[in-house]
């Protein structure tokens, strides 16, 4: 008879409907406002891949020794390169990265021997093709371009 009557009066509904609303203060708000507010990535999160460019010459740091291709455990960066016959050395003409393989170890990174290529906090690489994260050169020096919302 006892759970026939709290079944009729809906008492576990109002016991749940209770700790909902007091649950419910608005000096606890944690949503974030995305758009308008970028949120602070750790220190240590490993984001959009960057090629660096030297700061006085504006020229590349990649010397096209293609550690970071081998360091890669997917095999998605791919660097090409030809010999200068007046400097005699290696000159990069290639670099892709695919992002839509990428796992963000951090490996490709780790394995260049003069800082040229970086995982940047960046973390707005969303696209609507699968060929939109295939990164060129161009794209790499220049870093993702996120959209400027604004109200």
């Amino acid at each position: 008879m006892n759970t026939v009557l709290r079944k009729m009066l809906f008492v576990d509904l109002i016991k749940g409907l209770k700790v909902t609303f007091r649950n419910q203060d608005p000096k606890n708000v944690y949503t974030e406002q995305y758009p308008l507010q970028r949120p602070q990535v750790a220190e240590r999160y490993r984001g959009a891949p960057r090629l660096n460019n030297h700061p006085d010459t504006n020229e590349t740091l990649c010397i096209a020794c293609d550690l970071c291709a081998l360091a890669c455990p997917e095999n998605l960066i791919i660097v090409g390169s030809e010999r200068n016959e007046k400097t005699r050395r290696k000159e990069l003409t290639i670099f892709t990265y695919d992002l839509s393989r990428c796992m963000f170890c951090g490996l490709c990174e780790d394995a260049c021997p003069v800082d040229a290529l970086e995982l940047t906090q960046d973390f707005e690489m969303a696209n609507y093709t699968r060929e939109g994260l295939t990164w060129d050169r161009e794209t790499l020096e220049k870093g993702p371009q996120p959209k400027a919302y604004r109200r």
